[in-house]
């Protein structure tokens, strides 16, 4: 027995590694030593691949584009460089009211969205009405395609000459943005409201709190926490789509792009507003797309419920 424990232990060691003999800290074994090396060879093999994978498509598609016979008419179209100069500067002074369009109607949105998602999971034959009033507006603006209620909204309202009532295009078109984005926020807090088991309220019930209090302090908390990957998802689209308002003749990013297209015939301000979009959306996906794996993480991990 001593003599098969004494030749097991220099195995065991040679995989966990050991204490340096200096006593400066613990000295990784050769096994884990080649096992890293190998790992490192691995990323840097897949690494390569794919750059190369990546040249060699970008570049193909290139060849195709340039080689099409309305290549270079197209380039003077879309892609003139002077007028990309002579657009950027008014794109980006128009996108300063998209910007303040999402913070304005993102944060309204939100609360608009939490007080209808909380209005259909009341429970109670006293609060019928609320939830069939709750759910016919759901349905109502969900199934509206944007581009007509911001139509309606915003042409239709000063039609109706209201005394005290806003002709102002930005505020109108916000709050067509308001109405159609908070029928599908208010869809996903309500998938999280109903994603919380009923031990949860039953637990907190037990402990003394009211409904009210059992929905402020328990369920919500938990339906806000779990449903924070699609609202995110939700506000990089109403981002977007705040570029509509331009229909109702506010100055935008996307009117600005098309006043100087309109007087130039030349396409390439629409680019630059287009690029400027996506220049704004692409910080807001990845940190979704953080957000996202983040909670996957803790979740694996027993961290969230």
């Amino acid at each position: 027995m001593t003599l098969v424990k004494e030749q097991s232990e220099p195995e065991e060691a040679d995989d966990k590694g050991g204490a340096d003999p200096a006593g400066d800290g613990y000295v990784p074994s050769p096994r884990r030593l080649e096992r890293e090396r190998h790992k490192r060879a691995r990323t840097r093999r897949a690494t390569a691949i794919a750059a190369a994978s990546t040249l060699v498509t970008g570049a193909v598609l290139y060849l195709v584009v340039v080689s099409a016979p309305g290549w270079q008419r197209t380039k003077e179209t879309f892609f003139d460089g002077q007028y990309a100069r002579e657009a950027f500067p008014k794109v980006l002074e128009g996108l300063w009211l998209n910007v303040r369009l999402l913070l304005v109607c993102g944060a309204a949105v939100l609360v608009l969205g939490m007080l209808i998602a909380v209005a259909r999971t009341l429970r109670g034959p006293v609060f019928f009405p609320l939830r069939v009033l709750a759910a016919a507006y759901t349905d109502f603006f969900r199934g509206l395609p944007l581009i007509i209620n911001l139509m309606i909204v915003v042409l239709g309202v000063p039609a109706l000459r209201l005394q005290g009532v806003t002709v102002d295009p930005v505020l109108l078109g916000g709050t067509a943005l308001t109405l159609t984005y908070s029928a599908y926020v208010a869809e996903v807090f309500r998938a999280g409201i109903e994603s919380v088991h009923p031990s949860q309220r039953a637990a907190a019930r037990s402990l003394g709190l009211s409904n009210r209090q059992a929905l402020r302090y328990v369920v919500l908390p938990q339906a806000v926490r779990r449903q924070v990957p699609p609202l995110l998802n939700d506000l990089v689209s109403l981002q977007k789509d705040t570029g509509l308002v331009s229909i109702g003749g506010a100055i935008d990013a996307v009117r600005a792009a098309d006043i100087i297209a309109g007087r130039s015939l030349n396409y390439t301000p629409y680019i630059v507003a287009g690029l400027v979009f996506v220049a704004l959306t692409i910080p807001m996906t990845r940190f979704t797309d953080w957000v996202t794996s983040r909670m996957d993480r803790q979740r694996a991990q027993g961290g969230t419920t």
